[in-house]
């Protein structure tokens, strides 16, 4: 068994914090498995069974939580974005974890506040200029 740095209740906060839905938690995973390997909107739709719309608008999110880049191409697509050797740990333990515990990981995601309140209340938060 692989030992992880980050605790169960760090890999749960994480979901809660950065984790919109299932697809997403998927995308995010798709990608970290297959890193390097960038993926086109329209592979990732079929691989997760959704609507190239859906697909976009799942990449569009994790870009925007920097989990993701846009990767201009060729090919075009998108990659997990390796910022540093923290996250990387992190996404290895929340891959182990979801792996694991599929039904927890999938109820934790549906039982969370909607997004529109936590993306009103992260307006109020204090930022360093370091994000």
């Amino acid at each position: 068994m692989v030992a992880y740095s980050q605790g169960e209740n760090e890999v749960y906060e994480f979901i809660r914090e950065r984790i919109e839905s299932v697809p997403h938690l998927e995308a995010l995973l798709l990608l970290w498995n297959s890193r390097p390997q960038p993926w086109s909107v329209e592979n990732l739709a079929k691989r997760l069974y959704v609507a190239k719309e859906r697909a976009h608008a799942l990449l569009t999110d994790l870009v925007r939580e920097h989990l993701i880049t846009a990767v201009a191409g060729p090919p075009a697509g998108y990659e997990y974005n390796s910022k540093s050797v923290a996250q990387d740990q992190m996404i290895a333990a929340v891959d182990a974890t979801y792996r694991r515990e599929v039904v927890r990981v999938a109820t934790l995601i549906h039982s969370r506040t909607p997004s529109s309140l936590r993306d009103f209340a992260r307006a109020f938060r204090f930022k360093s200029d370091k994000d």
